[in-house]
């Protein structure tokens, strides 16, 4: 992988997993990609806390049902502590309930556990890059739970304060170091709120947010 000047990016992850076999499993495939590097493994949420707290990695894998406490909440604790780490679910099946909250919170996207090494480096690279990972199954869940949430606004997730003021300079055609520049925050940081805006909205690109935030006429001046 390449930044924009051509120099090659190794993607520094943390796993967070209570099962040994599967973090070892991840790390062998992951570096050998060459594209990533495993910089820590987590056996439950505190451990995966320190961790993050103490390396800054650039994504985080999370499982969602650790002992200690839940993916969802170690995820909220990241996305609150740490808004420059990306968080991308990787999980069993059957757990609807976590993955929607987790989604809610602030992870990037899901994966199963029964995906391939080549979807899962797939999935790192995407949300290190400020994409969403969304899958059919995800989409499906994530618009079946705003069905069910919808209020009287046309049944339309929510964005909070700061992802209404990142989506509107997103329209305007900023890039993420002028967002951040805009909002006095760092551009790994405008990035993630974009990429949590993408998932919420049920897209995969920059550009289809763009083209939502021009048709809400966002990108004109109040």
């Amino acid at each position: 992988m390449s930044d924009d000047e051509g120099a090659t990016v190794t993607i520094r992850v943390v796993v967070v997993d209570d099962h040994p076999v599967w973090r070892d499993g991840i790390r062998a495939d992951l570096q050998a990609s060459g594209e990533a590097t495993v910089v820590a493994e987590a056996a439950d949420g505190r451990e995966a806390l320190r961790l993050i707290e103490e390396l800054r990695p650039d994504v985080v894998l999370m499982d969602l049902r650790l002992p200690d406490m839940s993916g969802a909440e170690v995820t909220r604790i990241v996305r609150e502590r740490f808004p420059e780490v990306a968080v991308l679910v990787v999980s069993t099946s059957g757990e609807d309930v976590e993955v929607f909250e987790a989604v809610k919170v602030g992870a990037a996207g899901y994966l199963l556990k029964t995906a391939t090494p080549a979807e899962i480096m797939d999935g790192v690279r995407k949300v290190h890059r400020g994409e969403a990972v969304f899958t059919a199954s995800l989409a499906a869940l994530v618009m079946g739970e705003f069905r069910r949430l919808a209020s009287g606004d046309g049944g339309e997730p929510q964005l909070t304060k700061r992802e209404n003021e990142v989506l509107r300079l997103v329209a305007k055609g900023y890039t993420y170091r002028e967002i951040a520049r805009e909002l006095y925050i760092a551009p790994k940081t405008a990035q993630n709120h974009v990429q949590h805006i993408l998932v919420k909205l049920q897209m995969h690109r920059r550009a289809e947010l763009i083209r939502y935030g021009v048709r809400k006429g966002l990108d004109r001046d109040a």
